[in-house]
């Protein structure tokens, strides 16, 4: 996991840094909503044209960002695999055959890293973060808090709440802010609870109550939920697909 000072960047990357454990629930994408892809495929530019064997690999989910400066006579394309994964793939001299993965020189350098973190790593951060500082999150912790951690939360979620209790020597002492991006994925009053949650006059409050009551069940579920808040969740469901996580906390 990355965490990273607010004083060198936005915000700080998701999840549960300070426990390893294994998601309680599987995640599926609403039938309504279609996640968009990670980063968008561009041409590449500057070097002439696109050779014809790269549309091979496009057909097994490599979408080409831009091409980059290769070695040996091969042409390097730094893009995406499955819209999540960046990585390079070179073209032969012969324009015929292309591989993707790592090439290394002599001192075993990989000598796409630095073109890939800037063409693909670099944007795909950016968007990651923009995204989920829009999405519908309740805060826990102080609002100054130096470091900002993000999580995907299921009000009905045990390692949710065994994260939250871990988490709260960093938070009660003012060194970390979680950030829950609510989501209802477990059981079938998980909506209604996390509604309750996002609806309530004071979220994090809301938020507190179902972790101090979790053992007695936790928050009251709404008996409905509102187009407004119905809407959020499935955003919020949407993201947590999109960015690679089948459950929560995530």
């Amino acid at each position: 996991m990355l965490s990273i000072s607010l004083r060198t960047a936005p915000a700080v990357l998701i999840l549960p840094m300070l426990l390893a454990m294994t998601a309680c629930s599987q995640a599926q994408t609403p039938p309504a909503k279609t996640p968009a892809g990670t980063a968008a495929a561009a041409p590449a530019a500057g070097k002439g044209e696109r050779p014809a064997v790269l549309k091979g690999i496009e057909k097994h989910g490599f979408e080409v960002v831009s091409e980059f400066d290769a070695p040996g006579g091969l042409r390097g394309f730094a893009g995406v695999v499955g819209g999540q994964q960046p990585a390079a793939a070179y073209v032969t001299a012969d324009g015929k055959h292309v591989l993707v993965g790592s090439l290394f020189d002599a001192e075993g350098n990989d000598v796409a890293a630095e073109a890939v973190e800037k063409l693909v790593s670099a944007p795909m951060s950016a968007k990651m973060w923009s995204k989920l500082e829009a999405s519908a999150w309740v805060r826990d912790g102080k609002a100054d808090a130096p470091r900002i951690v993000y999580t995907f939360s299921d009000a009905n979620c045990p390692y949710c709440h065994k994260f939250w209790d871990a988490a709260r020597p960093w938070v009660d002492a003012g060194k970390v802010q979680l950030r829950h991006i609510m989501v209802g994925v477990i059981r079938e009053d998980s909506p209604a609870k996390a509604a309750a949650i996002l609806s309530a006059r004071d979220p994090s409050a809301a938020l507190l109550e179902n972790e101090h009551q979790f053992d007695r069940g936790g928050i009251k579920p709404l008996p409905s939920i509102s187009r407004d808040v119905a809407g959020k969740l499935d955003a919020n469901q949407v993201l947590m697909v999109e960015m690679g996580f089948q459950g929560t906390p995530g």
